[in-house]
Protein backbone atom coordinates (compact mmCIF):
# COMPACT_ATOMS: atom_id res chain seq x y z
CA UNK A 1 0.00 0.00 0.00
CA UNK A 2 1.39 3.19 -1.17
CA UNK A 3 1.55 6.05 1.03
CA UNK A 4 -0.69 9.43 0.43
CA UNK A 5 1.58 11.51 -1.09
CA UNK A 6 0.60 15.43 0.01
CA UNK A 7 1.15 17.80 -2.32
CA UNK A 8 1.55 21.91 -2.11
CA UNK A 9 0.91 25.32 -4.30
CA UNK A 10 0.72 28.62 -3.69
CA UNK A 11 -1.89 30.83 -5.04
CA UNK A 12 -2.17 34.77 -4.93
CA UNK A 13 -5.26 36.03 -4.78
CA UNK A 14 -6.81 39.59 -4.09
CA UNK A 15 -9.76 39.80 -1.21
CA UNK A 16 -11.04 43.18 0.10
CA UNK A 17 -11.14 44.00 3.60
CA UNK A 18 -12.64 46.31 5.47
CA UNK A 19 -11.47 48.24 8.37
CA UNK A 20 -12.60 48.35 12.41
CA UNK A 21 -13.64 52.32 11.62
CA UNK A 22 -15.52 51.06 7.75
CA UNK A 23 -17.37 48.66 10.26
CA UNK A 24 -18.08 50.93 12.51
CA UNK A 25 -19.83 52.87 10.03
CA UNK A 26 -21.71 50.40 7.64
CA UNK A 27 -23.18 49.58 11.15
CA UNK A 28 -24.09 52.86 12.43
CA UNK A 29 -25.58 54.08 9.13
CA UNK A 30 -28.23 51.89 8.58
CA UNK A 31 -29.61 52.61 12.63
CA UNK A 32 -32.55 54.77 12.68
CA UNK A 33 -32.07 57.77 14.84
CA UNK A 34 -33.69 55.92 18.04
CA UNK A 35 -31.51 53.04 17.59
CA UNK A 36 -28.66 55.35 17.61
CA UNK A 37 -29.30 56.26 20.90
CA UNK A 38 -29.18 52.71 22.50
CA UNK A 39 -25.92 51.93 20.37
CA UNK A 40 -24.35 54.93 21.91
CA UNK A 41 -25.35 54.74 25.33
CA UNK A 42 -24.17 50.38 25.43
CA UNK A 43 -20.78 51.88 23.64
CA UNK A 44 -20.59 54.36 26.48
CA UNK A 45 -21.12 51.98 28.78
CA UNK A 46 -18.64 48.99 27.37
CA UNK A 47 -16.07 51.62 26.81
CA UNK A 48 -14.49 53.65 29.45
CA UNK A 49 -12.36 55.31 27.27
CA UNK A 50 -15.36 57.37 25.48
CA UNK A 51 -17.67 59.87 27.85
CA UNK A 52 -20.06 62.70 27.10
CA UNK A 53 -18.61 66.06 25.91
CA UNK A 54 -20.42 68.80 27.92
CA UNK A 55 -18.51 71.37 26.57
CA UNK A 56 -19.17 70.23 22.91
CA UNK A 57 -19.45 72.75 20.23
CA UNK A 58 -23.27 72.40 18.54
CA UNK A 59 -22.60 70.44 15.52
CA UNK A 60 -24.51 73.41 12.93
CA UNK A 61 -22.10 73.94 10.33
CA UNK A 62 -22.96 71.22 8.14
CA UNK A 63 -26.45 69.88 9.68
CA UNK A 64 -28.33 72.50 8.53
CA UNK A 65 -28.53 73.89 4.43
CA UNK A 66 -31.02 76.13 2.45
CA UNK A 67 -31.52 76.14 -0.88
CA UNK A 68 -33.49 77.63 -3.66
CA UNK A 69 -34.82 75.95 -6.91
CA UNK A 70 -31.52 76.30 -8.68
CA UNK A 71 -29.00 75.91 -6.01
CA UNK A 72 -26.74 73.18 -6.18
CA UNK A 73 -25.21 71.22 -2.81
CA UNK A 74 -21.25 72.28 -2.69
CA UNK A 75 -18.85 70.15 -1.51
CA UNK A 76 -16.62 71.26 1.27
CA UNK A 77 -13.75 70.11 2.64
CA UNK A 78 -15.93 68.66 5.31
CA UNK A 79 -18.10 66.41 2.58
CA UNK A 80 -15.19 64.95 1.22
CA UNK A 81 -15.37 61.58 -0.73
CA UNK A 82 -16.43 59.03 2.52
CA UNK A 83 -14.26 56.64 1.25
CA UNK A 84 -11.02 58.42 1.10
CA UNK A 85 -12.39 59.69 4.47
CA UNK A 86 -12.24 56.46 5.97
CA UNK A 87 -9.13 55.12 4.15
CA UNK A 88 -7.22 58.53 5.90
CA UNK A 89 -8.42 57.57 9.15
CA UNK A 90 -7.72 53.64 9.60
CA UNK A 91 -3.95 53.97 10.01
CA UNK A 92 -2.61 52.42 13.21
CA UNK A 93 1.04 50.86 14.10
CA UNK A 94 1.23 47.56 13.62
CA UNK A 95 3.07 46.66 17.69
CA UNK A 96 0.35 48.37 19.49
CA UNK A 97 -1.18 44.96 18.63
CA UNK A 98 -4.88 45.94 18.83
CA UNK A 99 -7.10 43.50 18.23
CA UNK A 100 -10.19 43.85 16.28
CA UNK A 101 -12.20 41.12 16.96
CA UNK A 102 -15.06 42.92 18.57
CA UNK A 103 -15.37 44.57 15.53
CA UNK A 104 -16.34 41.58 12.96
CA UNK A 105 -18.68 41.72 10.91
CA UNK A 106 -20.77 38.96 8.95
CA UNK A 107 -21.06 38.93 5.17
CA UNK A 108 -24.63 38.66 5.70
CA UNK A 109 -25.00 41.88 7.18
CA UNK A 110 -23.84 43.46 4.12
CA UNK A 111 -24.86 41.90 1.40
CA UNK A 112 -28.81 43.46 2.35
CA UNK A 113 -28.50 46.53 0.32
CA UNK A 114 -31.37 46.34 -2.61
CA UNK A 115 -34.89 48.23 -1.39
CA UNK A 116 -38.33 46.65 -2.27
CA UNK A 117 -37.78 47.56 -5.67
CA UNK A 118 -37.14 50.99 -6.27
CA UNK A 119 -40.79 52.45 -6.07
CA UNK A 120 -42.39 49.41 -4.49
CA UNK A 121 -43.45 51.36 -1.44
CA UNK A 122 -46.96 50.86 -0.01
CA UNK A 123 -49.02 53.54 1.45
CA UNK A 124 -49.33 51.58 4.60
CA UNK A 125 -45.67 52.49 5.45
CA UNK A 126 -46.80 56.35 5.70
CA UNK A 127 -48.62 55.28 8.86
CA UNK A 128 -47.53 57.32 12.14
CA UNK A 129 -47.16 56.70 14.83
CA UNK A 130 -46.10 52.62 14.61
CA UNK A 131 -47.99 50.81 16.99
CA UNK A 132 -46.66 47.56 18.38
CA UNK A 133 -48.61 45.14 20.45
CA UNK A 134 -47.41 43.19 23.52
CA UNK A 135 -46.79 39.39 23.41
CA UNK A 136 -49.85 37.55 22.26
CA UNK A 137 -48.42 34.39 22.98
CA UNK A 138 -47.91 35.52 26.81
CA UNK A 139 -51.53 36.28 26.35
CA UNK A 140 -52.39 33.56 25.33
CA UNK A 141 -50.28 30.88 28.00
CA UNK A 142 -52.23 33.59 30.91
CA UNK A 143 -55.40 32.24 29.79
CA UNK A 144 -54.12 29.02 29.07
CA UNK A 145 -53.17 28.67 32.76
CA UNK A 146 -57.09 29.21 34.26
CA UNK A 147 -57.91 26.36 32.08
CA UNK A 148 -58.77 23.18 34.93
CA UNK A 149 -56.33 21.10 32.38
CA UNK A 150 -54.05 17.90 33.48
CA UNK A 151 -50.29 18.04 32.82
CA UNK A 152 -50.68 16.41 29.35
CA UNK A 153 -53.42 18.20 28.10
CA UNK A 154 -51.18 21.88 29.48
CA UNK A 155 -48.56 20.60 27.23
CA UNK A 156 -50.69 20.14 24.28
CA UNK A 157 -51.97 23.66 25.22
CA UNK A 158 -48.66 25.20 25.31
CA UNK A 159 -47.45 23.56 21.91
CA UNK A 160 -50.46 25.02 19.73
CA UNK A 161 -49.98 28.31 21.24
CA UNK A 162 -46.74 28.35 20.18
CA UNK A 163 -47.61 27.06 17.16
CA UNK A 164 -49.60 29.82 16.00
CA UNK A 165 -48.25 32.31 12.49
CA UNK A 166 -48.28 36.17 13.19
CA UNK A 167 -51.80 36.02 12.17
CA UNK A 168 -52.58 33.73 14.88
CA UNK A 169 -53.83 31.43 13.22
CA UNK A 170 -53.13 27.78 13.37
CA UNK A 171 -52.08 26.85 9.87
CA UNK A 172 -50.36 23.00 10.52
CA UNK A 173 -52.77 20.01 10.27
CA UNK A 174 -53.35 18.24 13.56
CA UNK A 175 -51.81 15.41 12.83
CA UNK A 176 -48.44 17.45 12.43
CA UNK A 177 -49.09 18.50 16.02
CA UNK A 178 -49.69 15.09 16.89
CA UNK A 179 -46.14 14.28 15.49
CA UNK A 180 -44.58 17.18 16.76
CA UNK A 181 -45.58 16.48 20.66
CA UNK A 182 -44.14 12.81 19.99
CA UNK A 183 -41.00 13.61 18.93
CA UNK A 184 -40.17 16.97 20.85
CA UNK A 185 -41.96 15.67 24.03
CA UNK A 186 -42.41 12.44 24.13
CA UNK A 187 -45.85 12.99 24.37
CA UNK A 188 -48.52 10.14 22.97
CA UNK A 189 -51.91 11.58 21.93
CA UNK A 190 -53.79 11.86 18.80
CA UNK A 191 -56.39 14.68 16.15
CA UNK A 192 -59.36 14.07 18.70
CA UNK A 193 -57.61 15.10 22.23
CA UNK A 194 -55.28 17.44 20.06
CA UNK A 195 -58.85 19.07 18.77
CA UNK A 196 -60.44 19.03 22.26
CA UNK A 197 -58.05 21.65 23.78
CA UNK A 198 -57.55 23.83 20.42
CA UNK A 199 -61.35 24.51 20.91
CA UNK A 200 -61.00 25.26 24.33
CA UNK A 201 -57.92 27.99 23.12
CA UNK A 202 -60.32 29.02 20.21
CA UNK A 203 -62.72 30.60 23.03
CA UNK A 204 -59.78 32.36 24.42
CA UNK A 205 -59.46 36.70 23.69
CA UNK A 206 -58.79 37.75 20.72
CA UNK A 207 -62.00 36.61 19.35
CA UNK A 208 -61.15 34.28 16.35
CA UNK A 209 -58.13 32.99 17.60
CA UNK A 210 -56.50 29.73 17.03
CA UNK A 211 -58.72 29.61 13.80
CA UNK A 212 -57.39 26.49 10.94
CA UNK A 213 -59.15 28.87 8.15
CA UNK A 214 -60.70 32.20 7.57
CA UNK A 215 -64.13 30.98 7.07
CA UNK A 216 -63.87 29.21 10.95
CA UNK A 217 -61.79 32.26 12.15
CA UNK A 218 -64.64 34.66 11.42
CA UNK A 219 -67.59 32.09 12.80
CA UNK A 220 -65.57 32.03 15.86
CA UNK A 221 -66.21 35.87 16.46
CA UNK A 222 -70.00 35.56 15.39
CA UNK A 223 -70.65 32.70 17.53
CA UNK A 224 -69.45 35.01 20.30
CA UNK A 225 -72.02 37.60 19.59
CA UNK A 226 -75.83 37.95 20.71
CA UNK A 227 -77.47 35.42 18.69
CA UNK A 228 -81.10 36.87 18.99
CA UNK A 229 -80.25 39.63 16.45
CA UNK A 230 -81.56 38.27 12.73
CA UNK A 231 -78.41 39.81 10.85
CA UNK A 232 -75.75 37.79 13.11
CA UNK A 233 -78.18 34.67 12.50
CA UNK A 234 -77.75 35.47 8.39
CA UNK A 235 -74.07 36.15 8.73
CA UNK A 236 -73.43 32.62 10.31
CA UNK A 237 -75.61 31.26 7.67
CA UNK A 238 -73.78 32.83 4.70
CA UNK A 239 -70.43 31.70 6.57
CA UNK A 240 -71.38 28.31 6.88
CA UNK A 241 -73.34 27.52 3.80
CA UNK A 242 -71.81 30.09 1.07
CA UNK A 243 -68.73 31.53 1.77
CA UNK A 244 -67.08 30.85 -2.08
CA UNK A 245 -69.84 33.00 -2.74
CA UNK A 246 -69.14 35.10 -0.11
CA UNK A 247 -65.52 35.18 -0.73
CA UNK A 248 -65.96 35.94 -4.50
CA UNK A 249 -68.88 38.81 -4.20
CA UNK A 250 -71.56 36.48 -6.03
CA UNK A 251 -74.34 38.02 -3.76
CA UNK A 252 -76.94 37.28 -6.51
CA UNK A 253 -76.36 33.75 -5.98
CA UNK A 254 -76.63 34.94 -1.88
CA UNK A 255 -79.86 36.19 -2.12
CA UNK A 256 -81.66 33.53 -4.03
CA UNK A 257 -80.13 31.26 -1.95
CA UNK A 258 -81.42 32.41 1.35
CA UNK A 259 -84.44 34.19 -0.45
CA UNK A 260 -83.69 37.42 1.33
CA UNK A 261 -83.69 40.87 0.20
CA UNK A 262 -81.05 43.48 -0.20
CA UNK A 263 -81.56 45.45 2.65
CA UNK A 264 -81.13 42.02 4.68
CA UNK A 265 -77.93 40.43 2.99
CA UNK A 266 -76.59 44.70 3.32
CA UNK A 267 -77.34 44.37 7.47
CA UNK A 268 -75.72 40.76 7.42
CA UNK A 269 -72.71 42.13 5.72
CA UNK A 270 -72.08 45.05 7.53
CA UNK A 271 -71.55 42.27 10.54
CA UNK A 272 -69.12 40.52 8.77
CA UNK A 273 -67.10 43.55 7.79
CA UNK A 274 -66.70 44.50 11.25
CA UNK A 275 -65.23 41.09 12.41
CA UNK A 276 -60.82 40.60 12.56
CA UNK A 277 -59.49 38.39 9.85
CA UNK A 278 -56.18 38.76 11.34
CA UNK A 279 -57.12 38.30 15.36
CA UNK A 280 -52.97 37.89 16.06
CA UNK A 281 -52.00 40.84 14.32
CA UNK A 282 -50.80 44.26 15.89
CA UNK A 283 -53.89 46.14 15.16
CA UNK A 284 -56.22 43.70 17.29
CA UNK A 285 -54.26 43.44 20.15
CA UNK A 286 -53.28 45.70 23.33
CA UNK A 287 -51.33 48.98 21.86
CA UNK A 288 -48.75 50.91 23.24
CA UNK A 289 -48.32 54.28 20.75
CA UNK A 290 -44.41 55.00 19.94
CA UNK A 291 -43.42 57.77 19.10
CA UNK A 292 -41.57 57.96 15.56
CA UNK A 293 -38.55 60.41 15.56
CA UNK A 294 -37.45 61.55 12.23
CA UNK A 295 -33.68 61.91 11.31
CA UNK A 296 -34.51 64.87 8.80
CA UNK A 297 -36.41 68.18 9.23
CA UNK A 298 -37.41 69.59 5.81
CA UNK A 299 -39.06 72.78 5.98
CA UNK A 300 -39.96 75.59 3.39
CA UNK A 301 -39.05 79.31 4.88
CA UNK A 302 -38.75 81.82 2.86
CA UNK A 303 -39.00 80.30 -0.29
CA UNK A 304 -36.14 78.16 0.58
CA UNK A 305 -35.57 75.16 1.45
CA UNK A 306 -34.13 74.26 5.05
CA UNK A 307 -32.62 70.61 5.73
CA UNK A 308 -31.90 70.18 9.37
CA UNK A 309 -29.83 66.60 10.61
CA UNK A 310 -31.82 65.74 14.11
CA UNK A 311 -29.58 66.50 17.17
CA UNK A 312 -29.45 63.06 17.91
CA UNK A 313 -27.39 62.06 15.00
CA UNK A 314 -25.00 64.20 16.20
CA UNK A 315 -23.93 63.09 19.56
CA UNK A 316 -21.14 64.73 22.12
CA UNK A 317 -18.75 62.46 22.71
CA UNK A 318 -14.94 62.67 23.22
CA UNK A 319 -12.00 60.63 24.26
CA UNK A 320 -11.83 60.52 27.99
CA UNK A 321 -9.30 62.92 29.32
CA UNK A 322 -7.64 60.74 32.33
CA UNK A 323 -7.08 57.40 29.72
CA UNK A 324 -5.63 60.18 27.41
CA UNK A 325 -3.40 60.91 30.41
CA UNK A 326 -3.17 57.37 31.60
CA UNK A 327 -1.87 56.29 28.38
CA UNK A 328 0.81 59.39 28.10
CA UNK A 329 2.07 58.13 31.59
CA UNK A 330 2.59 54.39 30.73
CA UNK A 331 4.54 55.70 28.50
CA UNK A 332 6.83 57.65 29.80
CA UNK A 333 8.04 55.24 31.61
CA UNK A 334 11.58 54.06 31.46
CA UNK A 335 11.22 50.86 32.43
CA UNK A 336 8.01 48.51 31.15
CA UNK A 337 6.98 45.41 33.20
CA UNK A 338 4.67 42.95 31.80
CA UNK A 339 2.13 44.18 33.41
CA UNK A 340 2.99 47.87 32.38
CA UNK A 341 2.84 46.70 28.66
CA UNK A 342 -0.49 44.95 29.30
CA UNK A 343 -2.14 47.93 30.65
CA UNK A 344 -0.72 49.99 27.94
CA UNK A 345 -1.63 47.81 25.29
CA UNK A 346 -5.43 47.87 27.03
CA UNK A 347 -5.16 51.33 27.53
CA UNK A 348 -4.65 52.20 23.95
CA UNK A 349 -6.91 49.81 22.75
CA UNK A 350 -9.81 51.41 24.47
CA UNK A 351 -8.77 55.07 23.12
CA UNK A 352 -8.57 53.67 19.79
CA UNK A 353 -11.49 52.07 19.93
CA UNK A 354 -12.85 55.10 21.10
CA UNK A 355 -12.11 57.33 18.07
CA UNK A 356 -13.10 54.45 15.82
CA UNK A 357 -16.75 54.76 16.87
CA UNK A 358 -16.89 59.51 17.25
CA UNK A 359 -15.09 58.84 13.37
CA UNK A 360 -17.41 56.55 12.36
CA UNK A 361 -20.42 58.74 13.91
CA UNK A 362 -19.04 61.67 12.06
CA UNK A 363 -18.80 59.76 9.08
CA UNK A 364 -22.48 58.89 9.74
CA UNK A 365 -23.81 62.54 9.85
CA UNK A 366 -21.60 63.82 6.88
CA UNK A 367 -23.39 60.60 4.74
CA UNK A 368 -27.01 61.17 6.15
CA UNK A 369 -26.97 65.15 5.03
CA UNK A 370 -25.15 64.20 1.57
CA UNK A 371 -27.57 61.75 0.89
CA UNK A 372 -30.86 64.08 2.32
CA UNK A 373 -29.77 66.71 0.26
CA UNK A 374 -29.37 64.95 -2.74
CA UNK A 375 -33.16 64.26 -2.51
CA UNK A 376 -34.03 67.17 -1.99
CA UNK A 377 -32.60 68.56 -4.78
CA UNK A 378 -33.94 65.82 -7.18
CA UNK A 379 -37.44 66.04 -5.37
CA UNK A 380 -37.45 70.26 -5.15
CA UNK A 381 -40.76 70.50 -6.53
CA UNK A 382 -42.91 68.39 -4.09
CA UNK A 383 -40.76 69.59 -1.11
CA UNK A 384 -42.46 72.84 -1.52
CA UNK A 385 -45.58 71.89 -2.71
CA UNK A 386 -46.23 68.50 -1.04
CA UNK A 387 -47.84 67.58 -4.35
CA UNK A 388 -47.20 63.84 -4.91
CA UNK A 389 -47.07 64.38 -8.96
CA UNK A 390 -44.37 66.51 -8.69
CA UNK A 391 -42.37 63.43 -7.81
CA UNK A 392 -39.55 62.68 -10.30
CA UNK A 393 -38.59 59.16 -11.36
CA UNK A 394 -35.26 58.70 -9.38
CA UNK A 395 -33.52 55.26 -8.06
CA UNK A 396 -30.92 54.56 -5.53
CA UNK A 397 -28.11 54.85 -8.85
CA UNK A 398 -29.15 58.60 -9.14
CA UNK A 399 -28.47 59.72 -5.59
CA UNK A 400 -25.45 57.66 -5.60
CA UNK A 401 -24.01 59.01 -8.45
CA UNK A 402 -24.74 62.65 -7.46
CA UNK A 403 -22.93 62.19 -4.01
CA UNK A 404 -20.26 59.97 -5.65
CA UNK A 405 -20.97 56.57 -3.25
CA UNK A 406 -21.70 53.21 -3.59
CA UNK A 407 -25.78 52.71 -4.20
CA UNK A 408 -25.42 50.32 -1.21
CA UNK A 409 -24.42 53.35 1.22
CA UNK A 410 -27.88 55.23 -0.39
CA UNK A 411 -29.86 52.11 0.34
CA UNK A 412 -28.62 51.86 3.86
CA UNK A 413 -29.92 55.63 4.37
CA UNK A 414 -33.14 55.23 2.67
CA UNK A 415 -34.29 51.95 4.00
CA UNK A 416 -34.50 52.90 7.69
CA UNK A 417 -34.71 56.85 8.13
CA UNK A 418 -37.52 59.13 8.03
CA UNK A 419 -37.84 62.93 7.02
CA UNK A 420 -39.93 65.54 8.85
CA UNK A 421 -41.60 67.87 6.19
CA UNK A 422 -44.53 70.34 6.21
CA UNK A 423 -46.77 67.67 4.97
CA UNK A 424 -46.24 64.92 7.00
CA UNK A 425 -43.62 62.59 8.17
CA UNK A 426 -42.49 59.88 5.34
CA UNK A 427 -39.68 57.15 5.20
CA UNK A 428 -36.92 58.36 3.07
CA UNK A 429 -37.51 55.22 0.00
CA UNK A 430 -40.40 56.88 -0.86
CA UNK A 431 -38.91 59.20 -2.90
CA UNK A 432 -37.63 56.79 -5.03
CA UNK A 433 -39.77 55.75 -7.93
CA UNK A 434 -39.20 54.16 -11.37
CA UNK A 435 -40.30 56.55 -14.56
CA UNK A 436 -43.14 56.17 -16.83
CA UNK A 437 -43.79 57.39 -20.66
CA UNK A 438 -46.28 60.68 -20.74
CA UNK A 439 -47.46 61.36 -24.51
CA UNK A 440 -46.05 64.69 -24.08
CA UNK A 441 -42.71 62.97 -24.17
CA UNK A 442 -41.42 63.24 -20.66
CA UNK A 443 -40.62 60.38 -17.86
CA UNK A 444 -43.21 60.84 -14.54
CA UNK A 445 -42.31 58.94 -11.82
CA UNK A 446 -45.04 55.94 -11.33
CA UNK A 447 -45.96 57.96 -7.84
CA UNK A 448 -47.58 60.38 -9.98
CA UNK A 449 -49.41 57.58 -11.81
CA UNK A 450 -50.64 55.43 -8.70
CA UNK A 451 -51.85 59.05 -7.31
CA UNK A 452 -54.10 59.31 -10.36
CA UNK A 453 -55.06 55.89 -10.44
CA UNK A 454 -56.37 56.03 -6.78
CA UNK A 455 -58.26 58.96 -7.70
CA UNK A 456 -59.96 56.85 -10.31
CA UNK A 457 -60.69 54.35 -8.38
CA UNK A 458 -62.09 56.65 -5.29
CA UNK A 459 -64.21 57.37 -8.04
CA UNK A 460 -65.68 55.22 -9.62
CA UNK A 461 -69.11 53.77 -9.78
CA UNK A 462 -68.87 50.99 -6.59
CA UNK A 463 -71.60 48.90 -7.94
CA UNK A 464 -70.03 48.34 -11.45
CA UNK A 465 -66.09 48.86 -10.68
CA UNK A 466 -63.48 49.54 -13.21
CA UNK A 467 -61.21 46.61 -14.46
CA UNK A 468 -57.71 46.71 -14.95
CA UNK A 469 -58.16 46.99 -18.80
CA UNK A 470 -60.56 49.64 -18.38
CA UNK A 471 -58.39 51.44 -15.90
CA UNK A 472 -56.06 51.33 -19.12
CA UNK A 473 -58.09 53.41 -21.30
CA UNK A 474 -58.65 55.59 -18.60
CA UNK A 475 -54.86 56.78 -17.45
CA UNK A 476 -54.40 56.61 -21.33
CA UNK A 477 -56.88 59.13 -21.78
CA UNK A 478 -54.91 61.67 -18.93
CA UNK A 479 -51.78 60.72 -21.18
CA UNK A 480 -50.23 57.97 -19.38
CA UNK A 481 -49.09 55.31 -21.68
CA UNK A 482 -48.98 52.40 -19.72
CA UNK A 483 -49.31 48.76 -19.85
CA UNK A 484 -51.80 46.43 -18.48
CA UNK A 485 -49.66 44.34 -16.41
CA UNK A 486 -48.28 47.39 -15.03
CA UNK A 487 -51.87 48.97 -13.49
CA UNK A 488 -52.59 45.41 -12.08
CA UNK A 489 -48.79 45.91 -10.41
CA UNK A 490 -49.48 48.93 -9.41
CA UNK A 491 -53.04 48.40 -8.02
CA UNK A 492 -51.44 45.51 -6.18
CA UNK A 493 -48.88 48.05 -4.66
CA UNK A 494 -51.56 50.12 -3.47
CA UNK A 495 -53.28 47.15 -1.71
CA UNK A 496 -56.36 47.60 -3.86
CA UNK A 497 -58.13 44.82 -4.64
CA UNK A 498 -59.57 43.38 -8.38
CA UNK A 499 -62.45 45.09 -9.64
CA UNK A 500 -64.87 42.08 -8.51
CA UNK A 501 -63.49 42.28 -5.02
CA UNK A 502 -64.41 46.15 -5.29
CA UNK A 503 -68.00 45.77 -6.21
CA UNK A 504 -70.65 46.75 -3.47
CA UNK A 505 -74.29 46.35 -3.34
CA UNK A 506 -76.65 49.01 -1.92
CA UNK A 507 -80.28 48.73 -1.39
CA UNK A 508 -83.08 49.65 -3.86
CA UNK A 509 -80.15 48.47 -6.61
CA UNK A 510 -81.49 46.56 -9.92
Amino acid sequence: MQPHKLSQSQKLSLTQTLSPLQIQFIRLLQLPVTELEKRIDEELEANPALEENTEYEEYSSSNEMLLDENDNFSESSEHEDSDKELSNNTSTNEDEEISCSDFYINADELSGYKMQGDGNYSEEDKEFPIPYQTSLTDRLLEQLGFLSLNEKQHKIGVHIIGSLDSDGYLRRPLQSIVNDLLLSSYIETNEKEVKSVLEKIQRFDPPGIAAQTLQECLLLQLYRMPQNKPEIQLAIQILENSFEDFSKKHYAKILKKFHITQEQLLAALKVIKRLNPKPGDASSSLQVQETLIPDFQVREVNGKIEVHLDARNAPELRISKSYTEMAEAYEKRSKKDKSSREALRFVKQKIDSAKWFIDALRERQRTLLKTMEAIVNHQYQFFMTGDETKLKPMVLKDIAKEIGMDISTVSRVANSKYVQTDFGIYPLKYFFSESVSHEEGEDVSSREVKSVMKEIIAQEDKTRPLSDDELVEKLQEKGYNIARRTVAKYREQLDIPVARLRKEIQAKMM
